[in-house]
């Protein structure tokens, strides 16, 4: 062994054996403990099969070997002591040469049921047999089996290594270095200050110390061995690159007799292999005193709940799993502590609502019993009149998130989404300084398995119309050279896809329904109920268990729609795994942000709208009448859908799901294993534990999107709807935390190693997007064809950051329209401005009810039977304009314009508007009347009273300095509807 270690120190020396490093288990390396596995290819035995041939008859006279027998195939590259499939190399005997075992490659295998398996045979040794030509170095098992996993153990040498690195371009560093610029003076002292203060929650990561130099990187090239620091050749290429080279060649190695041009990914697909996957580094617990490897550190210093105060690892985690996993977290980690201001300002402002719900003269004037506000009926017939006093703890609670504080809080949450995305930003494009990813090309994709079956499907058919053609001597002949696909051929696919998306939508929207229909139904119900205390808990009964109806139908539907969009994705026939992941993460977000957010719009512009008025009342099923909001508001009730939604959704869905389904799927697997015979399992206990069989019995890793999905539903929680629920970043802050941890031991203890992928941001989201170069004819092709695969890949770079960002934009209309029109707040400005005679908030409630005489009931709407006969006049808050008109159109106006200006400045777009409001109203595009006729039908008489010339009514305004100044003008632009 040391013989081959002083070789490996010489650039240029002869083939390197690796030998086992400190923290890595002997049971990584091929049989001979020397040479380390950096890939393992799986095919599953699922029949019997017999051996013939030479190599049986040399089994039958050979001495009687151990039941677990091994094989090691050279590469081709080396002279055998003897001829490849004699007799006079044993298997296990070592050739005196080149130190490789030789093996018989001339093995016909007889399948005892299924000619299937037998083609499968054929194609893995053709497969592997190109794999030897490419220079890879392979150990197999060689036992029968009857039932089980058989491993294909690969291990990729320095000439290969050494060429595939400078094939791909890998970046190294070099022996030279600059030096960093210091700090001096106040600054050096304060960034040395801050440095001891974050001391505690770094990690104990021996490479992140403090440095202050940098290593330049370049190109590895075979001719510039002197450029880089080659200690040893072994561990020159860390496990991640090696896993990659080794991938890269796996993905363009092509069996002809599949007759596509993708390698692995085709067998995959064909079921010829189980899996491949590189090995973990070992086990991730630490035995004994040894030194650590890359994943214990992982474990111990990031994938433990102990450690959620520490910062993460993030260059040990890109070393370890690479680039596009590496962003990932780094993108996590920077939501997350920016979710730290957030959360705070929203604890103060919740605090605040506490702090002055006694001083709200609102909510005291609705809880005065003395005030006697005798409201009409809830339902038709059954329901009696009742007080608006006991509605109080509504009112009460309804403070806690509408109050002035609340528009302060939607505009800070308006500036910290920008704020997010810049500072994302600049963290991306230090990581990709960093991380040398500045010089990385994006280079052309691979077709898709299920692309290329497709076209040969065509192909032939196309050559089968030209057969008949020529038997029938038509002189039209059909071009065969098919190149791709057409949209002729994915029309099915795209009608399918648009239908079914349809039909969703409309799924959706029925969920919803139902959930309504349910609350009027039930309301109506416990109405009727003679029991006081069951009429007196109505609403809270109903609204809490409606939700808990959402919140099930929605994570229902989220899997169903999960699985579907992958389903709807296959159908397109997409040319490239980049192009799926594109179309399949659109889908998936289209579907799933429907899902999480229909009841949430529901309740916060479209509930208590249509509800009706005493006498012309909307009813469902001609029986229900709809449902109206509390007297607090529908803010509170937006307050209730949002936080259960969001807090149970993360609870269940990204938690326990996220331990519980890998912990099934393990079960699943080890209830599977308990078929294979007794002899087999005597066998395994016999043999000691390989790293490949225990890797093998993790979980698959199946890419980032349900990741970032689960995120970016988060962000719209965070974000839309913020102003009814100050605490949402809160417990997105809570929730992140434990979602770090949890990601983190997925990946270090229960996933597979997924491939090293370079990735420069995180728009990229296949693993072969950023790959260079996959095939050798790949650097042949012309610069139209580059130029146009460019085009394509720059339209997909940032696809997260697009929606995260088209998100921001979204949720600053959103939250205008929510304080706008679902909270009081304009209502409550309109009434201190322009009807109060003190200037204060006394008799807002007064002000606000309309009256009704219970004359003009409708039969059978007034109360059979009431405690309150001598009612005539009962109270109800205005929801439609025809009972009070000229306070309702006057705060339409006022919620309009203030919806146009929250909007603007939310979007950072301030400098546009400057001193001319007329600016900003032409903006919105010249005929109002058009625009505001989608609100309801009398918009249009609405705003033809004030004045054909609205730049002359709101250039009254002036520079706008605040809300108060809005509504103060007002006034201005309404009189003519007072008259």
């Amino acid at each position: 062994m040391h013989q081959y270690a002083s070789q490996d120190k010489i650039p240029g020396g002869g083939v390197g054996l690796a030998a086992p490093q400190d923290g890595q288990s002997s049971c990584q390396f091929f049989s001979d403990g020397r040479r380390k596995v950096d890939y393992v290819l799986v095919f599953y035995q699922r029949k019997q099969i017999s051996v013939r041939g030479s190599d049986r008859l040399h089994r039958l006279s050979a001495p009687p070997h151990p039941p677990h027998r091994l094989s090691v195939i050279s590469n081709g590259s080396s002279t055998l002591s003897g001829p490849v499939g004699g007799l006079g190399c044993a298997a296990g005997q070592r050739s005196a040469g080149d130190g490789e075992v030789c093996v018989d490659l001339a093995v016909e295998v007889e399948l005892e049921a299924d000619p299937a398996e037998g083609e499968m045979v054929l194609i893995r040794e053709e497969f592997e047999a190109r794999l030897l030509e490419a220079g890879l170095e392979m150990e197999r098992d060689t036992e029968v089996r009857v039932y089980g996993p058989s491993f294909t153990r690969l291990h990729v040498p320095w000439q290969v290594l050494s060429r595939e690195a400078e094939f791909l371009k890998i970046k190294i560093p070099t022996k030279k270095s600059y030096d960093l610029k210091q700090e001096n003076g106040f600054s050096a002292s304060l960034s040395e200050f801050w440095r001891k203060v974050n001391q505690p929650f770094q990690p104990n990561i021996p490479q992140l110390g403090h440095s202050t130099t940098k290593q330049l990187s370049h190109c590895f090239s075979r001719d510039k061995l002197h450029l880089f620091n080659i200690t040893s050749k072994d561990t020159f290429f860390d496990n991640a690159t090696r896993s990659r080279i080794v991938y890269e060649i796996l993905r363009r190695t092509a069996c002809t007799r599949t007759s596509q041009s993708m390698g692995i990914t085709t067998l995959i697909a064909k079921g010829v292999y189980d899996s491949a996957f590189p090995l973990h580094d070992g086990d991730y617990k630490v035995v004994g005193h040894s030194e650590r490897n890359d994943r214990q550190l992982l474990h111990d210093e990031w994938a433990r709940y102990g450690a959620f105060y520490k910062y993460q690892p993030v260059d040990l985690i890109r070393k370890y799993f690479g680039e596009k996993i590496g962003l990932y977290f780094a993108w996590l980690g920077v939501y997350t502590q920016l979710l730290i201001p957030a959360s705070m300002v929203g604890i103060i402002v919740f605090c605040y609502g506490c702090y002055t719900v006694d001083m709200d003269v609102p909510s005291l004037e609705m809880c005065d019993k003395q005030q006697n506000f005798t409201m009409c009926p809830l339902c038709d017939g059954v329901c009696d009149y009742w007080h608006l006093s006991t509605a109080c703890g509504t009112a009460r609670a309804s403070h806690l998130f509408d109050n002035p504080a609340t528009v302060f809080f939607a505009i800070f949450m308006s500036l910290w989404v920008a704020t997010f995305l810049e500072h994302w930003k600049r963290r991306q494009i230090s990581l990709n300084h960093s991380w040398d990813l500045t010089g990385l090309e994006e280079e052309e994709d691979h077709p898709r398995p299920k692309y290329e079956t497709v076209l040969l499907q065509k192909r032939q058919m196309m050559r089968n119309k030209e057969k008949k053609n020529e038997k029938k001597k038509k002189k039209k002949k059909i071009e065969t050279g098919v190149e791709k696909l057409t949209w002729r051929d994915r029309l099915p696919g795209y009608l399918i896809n648009i239908s079914s998306i349809l039909f969703m939508f409309g799924l959706t929207f029925s969920a919803v329904f139902g959930v309504i229909v349910y609350r009027i139904v039930v309301s109506a119900l416990m109405a009727m109920s003679p029991d006081p205390e069951t009429k007196s808990n109505v609403r809270v009964t109903v609204t809490a268990t409606a939700v808990i109806i959402n919140l099930v139908v929605i994570l229902i539907l989220d899997e169903i729609y999960g699985a579907v969009a992958v389903w709807l994705t296959e159908l397109e026939i997409p040319r490239t795994e980049s192009n799926f992941e594109q179309h399949l993460i659109l889908k998936a977000f289209l579907l799933k942000f429907m899902n999480a957010y229909a009841p949430i719009f529901y309740v916060a512009f479209f509930k208590g709208r249509f509800a009706g008025r005493p006498g012309d009342y909307v009813y469902v099923f001609n029986d229900y009448r709809m449902e109206e909001c509390a007297p607090g508001g529908c803010l509170i009730e937006l307050c209730i859908q949002l936080s259960i939604i969001m807090v149970g959704k993360q609870l269940i869905q990204n938690n326990v799901f996220e331990i519980g389904i890998p912990k099934l799927k393990k079960l699943i697997r080890a209830w599977k294993g308990k078929g294979i015979s007794l002899e087999e399992r005597e066998e395994q206990r016999a043999r000691p534990p390989q790293q490949w069989n225990l890797d093998y019995t993790l979980v698959p890793f199946e890419g980032l999107t349900p990741e970032y999905m689960e995120m970016i539903i988060q962000f719209g929680f965070v974000s839309l709807f913020v102003a009814s629920f100050p605490l949402a970043p809160l417990f997105a802050l809570l929730n992140n935390v434990i979602e770090i941890r949890l990601d983190a031991k997925k990946f270090v203890t229960e996933l597979r190693r997924p491939d090293a992928v370079q990735a420069k941001d995180i728009g990229n989201t296949h693993a072969c997007t950023q790959r260079r170069m996959s095939t050798h004819r790949s650097t042949h092709r012309s610069t139209s064809l580059h130029s146009s695969l460019t085009t394509l890949f720059s339209l997909s770079v940032g696809i997260w950051y697009n929606i995260l960002s088209g998100m921001g934009k979204f949720s600053v209309i959103i939250n205008a329209f929510v304080i706008s029109f679902t909270s009081d707040f304009i209502p409550r400005l309109v009434y201190q401005y322009m009807y109060s005679q003190t200037g204060t908030m006394h008799g807002f409630i007064d002000h606000t009810l309309s009256h009704f005489n219970v004359s003009n009931f409708r039969p059978g709407n007034a109360p059979t039977s009431s405690y309150l006969p001598e009612t005539t006049v009962c109270r109800l808050v205005p929801h439609t304009p025809s009972l009070s008109l000229k306070p309702l159109c006057r705060a339409l106006v006022v919620r309009g314009l203030f919806s146009i200006y929250f909007s603007r400045f939310g979007r950072l777009d301030v400098s546009t508007v400057g001193p001319d409001w007329c600016h900003l109203v032409s903006t919105v595009g010249p005929d109002w009347c058009h625009l505001v006729s989608t609100v309801g039908p009398d918009w249009c008489h609405l705003v033809s009273t004030v004045g054909p010339d609205w730049c002359h009514l709101v250039s009254t305004v002036g520079a706008p300095i605040g809300v108060t100044s809005l509504v103060r003008w007002a006034p201005i632009g309404v009189t003519s509807l007072a008259r």
